[in-house]
Formats: structure tokens, C-alpha cells, sequence
């Protein structure tokens, strides 16, 4: 018994840590300096992280 409530224990503060990683969201544009058009295919990291993604384009 107590090892089965050990484990759960485990899994729930597993699913907490996991559902509290990813509630951050930066937004923004990457524009050109030559001509202000947007940057699609461009890279863009955190500061001081490893956590990136690359820009695409978006027709609103």
C-alpha cells in the first residue's frame, strides 16, 4: 500500500511539473531592417536557454 501511494505521488507531481512547463507564450513580429517585410524560415531562441522555434508567416 504504501509503495502503490508513493507512486502516485510521484505521477501526480510529475503531471504538475509537466502542465506548469509550457505556460509561458512570447509573441512578436521578425521584420527585415532592408525593406520591414517579415522574416519567414527565421530562428529565434530564449536568451540563456535552449528553447527556440522558427518563424512562419501568418495572413491576417
Amino acid at each position: 500500500m504504501k509503495q502503490r501511494m508513493t507512486l502516485f505521488m510521484a505521477i501526480l507531481l510529475m503531471g504538475i511539473g509537466l502542465s506548469n512547463a509550457q505556460v509561458s507564450q512570447v509573441t512578436g513580429n521578425v521584420m527585415s531592417e532592408e525593406d520591414g517585410l517579415p522574416v519567414v524560415g527565421a530562428s529565434v531562441l530564449v536568451k540563456g536557454t535552449t528553447v527556440g522555434t522558427v518563424v512562419w508567416f501568418d495572413k491576417k
